[in-house]
């Protein structure tokens, strides 16, 4: 973006930092986890649990600072997704039709439907940055009601107006396909050139504050909770925004699941092997991760309900966790299969390859 349309430094830092909420939204969760398995394959590795329990402390007795911990790491988490992710998110839109205005580069992406302008979706195979020409234009065209225009060409010019908000598309030696849907005709048109006068300042007016649209990811608790009491007869977009909110939470509370059942993985490192509660510990973080794209998936048909696609990871990882950490408590902890065992280990072989072989000499 700096070097090839002369994107303001600033601006790209910040359209960084707008990206860290949604960033932290899983990583939290994640670090969370990481962070209690190592703790206590640590102290396993140091017999210190041995000493602990020779006291006479149970498992159960140094559950409620992992519990605290993971409390804390989940107030971060939600205090992330309920304001930040959306904020995060729609300062990216913002941010971005702001560069646009400045430079339409940014709204023209090469072999992409590039579809930021109101009711105008347009594709250029080829973007010459110097000359502004273009090659292989593809332009849908819906501003008058009940008329689809569909202009095509094999060459056109990107030309700036005296006005800087507004830009002309000047196509050479094309075709125009016209629709009217009422009177349902079709015409065609040929012309040696055609200008299509775009003004930015339209970008994206179709609601929402500031003239940019938001998507039900970028809403607040507050206007999502008011959408989904409102109701809507498109049921698909009712299960996505219920689906929106319940991950607000259910990722969050992640950090306490996944907390719980990183305990009892740490501490049976002592029985099974270290090797053993740190592969138990990637794997089940997959699973989570597994669960969690596969009830999105679910719920966004709107026949599987949302509460049970977004919550059920939780459910699985903490079930998980009680059920280790019980078995744990009885001296009778679960070895993780032979087979995957191997498969991490020949996984961490090729990693260890691949770093070697970036190193310099």
């Amino acid at each position: 973006m700096v070097v090839n349309y002369n994107a303001d430094m600033a601006a790209v830092f910040m359209m960084i930092i707008y990206t860290l909420p949604r960033f932290l939204e899983f990583t939290i969760p994640m670090s969370v986890m990481v962070a209690v398995l190592l703790t206590f394959l640590r102290m396993s590795g140091e017999n210190e649990i041995v000493a602990l329990k020779g006291a006479g402390l149970s498992l159960y007795r140094l559950l409620p600072p992992v519990l605290v911990f993971c409390f804390l790491g989940t107030l971060l988490a939600l205090l992330i997704t309920l304001f930040g992710v959306s904020w995060g998110k729609l300062s990216i839109k913002q941010k971005t039709l702001e560069m646009a205005r400045s430079s339409i580069d940014l709204a023209l992406q090469e072999r992409q439907f590039n579809s930021q302008l109101k009711d105008i979706m347009i594709y250029v195979s080829h973007v010459d940055m110097k000359t502004k020409d273009l090659t292989d234009v593809f332009i849908e065209d819906r501003t008058v009601k009940g008329t689809t225009r569909i202009s095509m060409a094999p060459e056109g010019r990107l030309i700036r107006s005296q006005n800087d908000n507004v830009y002309t598309i000047r196509l050479y030696n094309g075709m125009i396909n016209q629709v009217d849907v009422e009177k349902k005709t079709v015409s065609t048109i040929n012309f040696g050139h055609y200008d299509i006068n775009i003004d930015l300042a339209e970008m994206q007016q179709k609601g929402g504050e500031g003239g940019v649209h938001k998507d039900l990811d970028e809403y607040s608790l507050v206007d999502l909770v008011r959408f989904i009491r409102t109701g809507t007869s498109d049921k698909v977009k009712m299960s996505e925004a219920k689906m929106v909110l319940h991950e607000k939470f259910s990722v969050p509370f992640a950090c306490l699941f996944m907390g719980l059942l990183a305990f009892p993985l740490g501490v049976q490192s002592l029985s099974a092997g270290r090797s053993s509660g740190l592969g138990m510990g990637v794997f089940f973080l997959l699973v989570y991760y597994f669960f969690l794209a596969a009830g999105w998936s679910a719920g966004e048909t709107g026949y599987f309900p949302p509460v049970l696609g977004m919550w059920l990871p939780n459910l699985v990882m903490g079930g998980a966790g009680m059920y280790l950490l019980k078995r744990n408590a009885r001296e009778n902890p679960v070895k993780m299969p032979l087979k995957i065992l191997k498969a991490g280990a020949w996984i961490q072989r090729q990693f260890m390859k691949l770093i070697r072989h970036d190193l310099p000499a």
